[in-house]
């Protein structure tokens, strides 16, 4: 999977979790509680997600790094290859 794929899909997600964000706005350094103000809910739905589309366990002590949308493609870009994806 691409990085840009994996980008796509984590913004997919989010707006999913968060249907007042505009993925267009969301900037690759935006954090996802202190930018864009998700609640701690909204953080839980988000990981769910995304271990549910891509296949991945995102366990809680790695929740920081999927805290940007830069940080989450470079996360979740190994994370799906460690499960050989």
């Amino acid at each position: 999977m691409t990085p840009e794929a994996i980008r796509k899909s984590y913004l997919e997600e989010l707006v999913t979790v968060a249907p007042d964000l505009d993925p267009q706005t969301v900037g690759d350094n935006d954090h996802i509680q202190t930018d864009l103000e998700l609640d701690t809910t909204n953080v839980l739905d988000l990981v769910t997600a995304l271990q549910d589309r891509l296949g991945v366990i995102i366990p809680e002590v790695d929740y920081p790094a999927i805290a940007t949308p830069a940080l989450a493609v470079a996360y979740l870009a190994q994370a799906i290859g460690r499960k050989g994806g």
